[in-house]
C-alpha cells in the first residue's frame, strides 16, 4: 500500500493543481487585471499631470517673456514721453524767455521815447517860462510894455541860437 501510494495515482494532487489553476484564473481575472488597469490608469494620470505641469511651466515662461517685453516697451515709451515733455518744457521756457526779452526791449524803447518826449516837453515849457520871464524882465527894464508877440519871437530866436549850448553855472 505504501508502494501504491508512492507510485499510484492520487486524485488529491490533481484537485490541488486544478484548485491552484482556478485560483490563479480568478485572481488574474478579479485581482491582477483590475489592479493592472488601475495602475496603468494611475500611471497615465501621473504622466498627464506631469505633461500639464510642463506645458503650464512653458506657458508661464512665455507669459513672463511677454510681460518683460511689454514692460521694456512701456519703460521705453515712458522715457520717450519724459524726454518729449522735457523738450517741450525747454522750448516753452526758451520761447517765454525770448518773449520776455522782446517785451523788455519794447518797454525800454517806449520808456526811452517817453523820456525823450517828456524832455522835449520840459524843454519847451522851460523855454516858454524863460521867454515869459525875459519879456517881463525887459518890460521892467524898459519900463514900458513890450509887445508880447515880438518879445516872444525875440526870446525864441535867442533860445534857438543858444538852446543847444550847455549852461554854465
Amino acid at each position: 500500500m505504501l508502494r501504491e501510494q508512492l507510485v499510484g495515482f492520487n486524485w488529491t494532487i490533481i484537485f490541488t493543481i486544478v484548485n491552484a489553476l482556478i485560483l490563479f484564473y480568478l485572481l488574474k481575472k478579479f485581482l491582477f487585471v483590475p489592479v493592472t488597469s488601475m495602475m496603468e490608469s494611475r500611471e497615465k494620470s501621473i504622466e498627464d499631470a506631469l505633461n500639464d505641469a510642463e506645458r503650464m511651466t512653458e506657458e508661464a515662461e512665455n507669459y513672463k517673456t511677454q510681460y518683460q517685453n511689454k514692460l521694456e516697451v512701456a519703460q521705453e515709451e515712458g522715457r520717450a514721453l519724459i524726454e518729449k515733455a522735457k523738450r517741450n518744457a525747454d522750448e516753452k521756457a526758451e520761447k517765454m524767455l525770448q518773449e520776455a526779452k522782446n517785451e523788455a526791449t519794447k518797454l525800454k524803447k517806449k520808456a526811452e521815447e517817453d523820456i525823450l518826449q517828456e524832455r522835449k516837453k520840459a524843454v519847451n515849457e522851460i523855454k516858454d517860462e524863460i521867454s515869459t520871464l525875459a519879456i517881463l524882465a525887459a518890460a521892467k527894464i524898459l519900463e514900458e510894455e513890450v509887445d508880447e508877440t515880438k518879445g516872444k519871437a525875440l526870446v525864441n530866436k535867442f533860445i534857438e541860437q543858444v538852446g543847444d549850448e550847455p549852461w554854465q553855472n
